[in-house]
């Protein structure tokens, strides 16, 4: 449903596209990860139209952006960074009115307010209420809603939890799957790593205006080496009498010496998991946590990029940098 074939755009000395590639099957969520300024915004506005690449084209739900311009915002829904709504008017006018500019009489308009209302749990608000007094989750599930009123095909949407706080966040992740669920096709851009976590289907990553990573989330977090024994030791453990007997069992790993705490690559899984804390009870030293686990996406995020995540992402302690190396279809345009 949406396929960018070596898209590139630059800006003066600029290179903010660099030959992007994209393919996004009908029905999935696809996140588009990235540190500010990757590309992602940019290639967001070639996408809707609003921003010509200087070589390449890019393709929504068949119809070029070079070419047809306007098939392509008949078939597309977009929701930016920030809530477009009229906080003058109440959520039903503000539905009302977007259906009147996608083409729909003024009955249909009302009938799809409604539904959308219902759909995006915003039924239960005073009809009287106006959009400027509702809560930031409510006001982002109001403009989810306006952008899928002609039913497109495609949604884009820009980053749509930006400045919400967690409630709000959750909200807006529900209205998501929502339109997941409902069979559209959706492309998130975000920073928040546990948003791509938890609902795209697939992930590309942009960094330099490149595809840098692309995959499931389970398929990314492998490429930072799979699994890993995550080792607390006892308070006033000696770190480097544990890193050695680490070592002469096989295993490289990487140490918070502050924390006491040890990370161990895991291929084997449990039995690295055993042998690992064997090796420390065979010289003397106690833990106090031992654990086997996955990379996060976090740790992904600053290995491909060498950017940090968003701050309101949390961060696993495990990329804290006190850490040191041990060697081992609708009818009508895009909503602006």
């Amino acid at each position: 449903m949406i396929s960018v074939r070596g898209i590139t755009k630059r800006f003066g000395n600029h290179q903010a596209l660099d030959g992007v590639e994209l393919e996004v099957p009908e029905g999935t969520v696809q996140g588009l990860l990235g540190p500010n300024g990757a590309g992602k915004t940019t290639t967001v506005r070639v996408l809707t139209t609003l921003l010509q690449p200087d070589s390449g084209d890019a393709f929504v739900a068949g119809r070029s952006v070079l070419t047809e311009g306007h098939a392509v915002r008949q078939r597309l829904g977009v929701s930016g960074q920030y809530a477009a709504v009229d906080e003058k008017l109440t959520g039903f006018e503000n539905l009302t009115m977007v259906g009147e500019l996608y083409g729909m009489r003024r009955k249909d308009a009302k009938a799809r307010a409604r539904e959308l209302l219902r759909d995006f749990r915003l039924d239960d608000v005073p009809d009287d209420k106006r959009a400027g007094a509702y809560s930031g989750g409510m006001r982002r599930r109001l403009d989810l809603a306006g952008a899928i009123v002609a039913r497109p095909p495609v949604v884009i949407l820009d980053e749509p939890t930006t400045g919400l706080d967690p409630r709000g966040r959750r909200d807006t992740w529900d209205a998501i799957e929502s339109l997941a669920s409902g069979g559209t096709t959706v492309l998130l851009t975000t920073q928040y790593l546990e948003e791509a976590d938890q609902l795209a289907d697939s992930i590309a990553v942009i960094d330099g205006g490149r595809i840098i990573a692309e995959g499931t989330a389970a398929e990314l977090k492998t490429q930072t080496g799979g699994a890993r024994v995550d080792i607390l030791l006892a308070p006033g453990s000696d770190v480097d009498l544990a890193v050695d007997a680490v070592r002469r069992a096989g295993h490289g790993a990487t140490v918070d010496r502050r924390a006491g705490r040890l990370t161990v690559g895991a291929s084997g899984g449990s039995r690295d998991l055993v042998e690992v804390v064997g090796a420390l009870h065979a010289v003397g030293l106690e833990t106090t946590e031992a654990a086997l686990r996955q990379p996060t996406l976090d740790e992904v995020f600053l290995q491909l990029t060498g950017t940090a995540p968003a701050t309101e992402t949390t961060t696993d302690q495990s990329a804290s940098p006190e850490r040191e190396p041990v060697t081992a279809g609708g009818s009508g345009e895009v909503r602006r």
